[in-house]
């Protein structure tokens, strides 16, 4: 079963999801930052790269946003090439044709043009929004798209017939040249509740439009949810045990909100009061940090390694103290199936998307190599709501994966690079710095012709290690330079930092 707790303080909101109190999503919002995904903006074209087919929009941001021309609808490509090409009516057909195959982003788009854009990825370091014009409006049962007229249906709605029952609903209901998408927790509902969230999406689409003809550009026109009420929609189903929230206000928003989607579900939430606070007695401070270390250690005594790069995540499955007793393939096998659904639990917690590479202790049995890659397979079907791919497992006992990206990964939002290391990991060892040290100093020494009594001043790390392992080394560098070294120590110089001073 699950929990949601919602944690709120004077500058930061958190929500937490757990299921057997072992926590899966965890949201933050600072109340002093506005999110910029999923909001609607009016936009002005800044530059069209022919070149990579992308444009660059200016959305009030710092940097300017990219839209691909994947991520350009076929209505607005198709008018915007018409419009270019001065043509009538009448050869529409033939643009939309075009429009099919490859064409250029360059006469779909002009410097200047005005556009309304939904942002679908933050700003990250050095790259501006990702945008779109294929808009979605999320609800509680559906996924509207106001400008893209087709039907989708959640893949975890596995019952044809219900399935079949569903389009109908909404074939009926749906405005023309408009689509949707039925959301998992549509299924088994009445075609009542379908109709409410569709009515009030379509309304939140016609005032976005009346609002962005009155917009400037860089103007913010909607925004989702705010992140209390967004993770009500995304996660408040019937696998939901209770939900608690330490803030009074916010509980009688949360009833009222959920009372218009499911108002059988409104007992479920409470008023928490402690001490403990709602995080410390459920120990969420402490997952959090766990879940921003490298190495997450299994039941069974095996562990996972997770590494992070631009291009892909890699996650290494370790036995570590797991030997089982009498059959080493069915110990592989339990410690990997312990370990797909534990990978599932990471890639949620830390919001990791892209390119991800799974290296599963390797097996023989290629029945059991099946039994692993179904297994997650399934439990990604059931416990992730992100779309992902998944490959057979290959002969070294590797699964190659893709996950949908949405947002900043958990250590993005709540750390920063390592000034020491620039987030390599590590840091160059006492020896490498104080062999660094000494060369950098024989060559000053040289240069500048130094003689008489030189203060060499390091920091603490290198100053131990001169002192103990290269005591002879500073004797015989004395004797060559003609000089006297006199080695001090400064706390407040970095580990790679030194000066030379002379001694009066």
């Amino acid at each position: 079963m699950k929990k949601i707790l919602i944690n709120k303080n004077i500058w930061q909101t958190r929500v937490a999801v757990l299921r057997d109190d072992k926590l899966q999503d965890i949201y933050f919002d600072t109340h002093s930052k506005e999110e910029l995904e999923k909001s609607f903006i009016k936009g002005k074209v800044s530059k069209v790269l022919p070149g990579i087919q992308t444009a660059f929009v200016d959305i009030g941001q710092r940097k300017a946003g990219f839209l691909h021309i994947s991520e350009i609808d076929r209505a607005l490509a198709t008018e915007k090439t018409a419009e270019f090409m001065h043509v009538d009516d009448s050869e529409q057909e033939l643009i939309k044709k075009k429009v099919k195959k490859a064409i250029s982003i360059e006469k779909i788009f002009s410097p200047g043009d005005e556009i309304l854009v939904q942002v679908i990825k933050e700003p990250i370091y050095e790259k501006g929004a990702k945008l779109t014009t294929c808009f979605t409006l999320p609800g509680k049962f559906i996924v509207l798209m106001p400008n893209i007229p087709q039907i989708g249906i959640s893949k975890k709605i596995s019952d044809r017939e219900e399935r079949i029952r569903l389009k109908e609903i909404l074939l009926k209901n749906l405005p023309k040249k408009m689509g949707a998408i039925i959301r998992t927790t549509m299924e088994g509902r009445k075609a009542k509740d379908l109709k409410k969230d569709l009515s009030f999406l379509v309304a939140t689409w016609k005032s976005i439009l009346k609002k962005f003809k009155k917009a400037k550009y860089g103007e913010i026109i909607h925004r989702d949810l705010r992140i209390t009420l967004r993770a009500i929609r995304e996660h408040f189903d019937e696998d939901v045990e209770i939900l608690f929230t330490d803030n009074k206000q916010d509980q009688a928003a949360i009833q009222k909100f959920v009372k218009n989607f499911v108002p059988e579900q409104v007992k479920k939430i409470k008023y928490y009061q402690g001490p403990p606070g709602l995080f410390e007695k459920f120990e969420i401070d402490k997952q959090i940090n766990k879940a921003l270390e490298k190495k997450v250690y299994l039941k069974s005594g095996g562990s996972l390694i997770i590494e992070t790069t631009e291009a892909m995540t890699v996650i290494d499955v370790n036995t570590g103290k797991f030997t089982g007793k009498d059959n080493p393939e069915e110990t592989i096998l339990k410690t990997n199936l312990e370990a797909a659904e534990e990978v599932v639990r990471q890639l949620r917690l830390r919001n990791i998307g892209g390119l991800i590479v799974i290296d599963f202790i390797d097996m023989s049995s290629v029945n059991n190599k099946q039994k692993l890659s179904r297994f997650l397979e399934k439990t990604l079907k059931e416990r992730d709501k992100y779309q992902s791919v998944l490959l057979k497992v290959s002969e070294f006992g590797l699964i190659q994966m893709t996950r949908k990206r949405s947002g900043k990964t958990l250590v993005q939002q709540l750390t920063n690079v390592c000034p020491r290391c620039n987030s390599y990991g590590f840091i160059r060892s006492a020896q490498t710095l104080s062999f660094e040290v000494l060369t950098n100093f024989k060559n000053e020494a040289i240069k500048n012709n130094i003689k008489g009594s030189i203060s060499l001043i390091t920091s603490e790390a290198v100053f131990s290690h001169l002192i103990h392992k290269e005591f002879q080394s500073i004797i015989k560098l004395e004797k060559s330079l003609g000089c006297k070294i006199v080695l001090e120590s400064d706390k407040d110089l970095q580990s790679d930092q030194y000066r030379i001073e002379k001694v009066k």
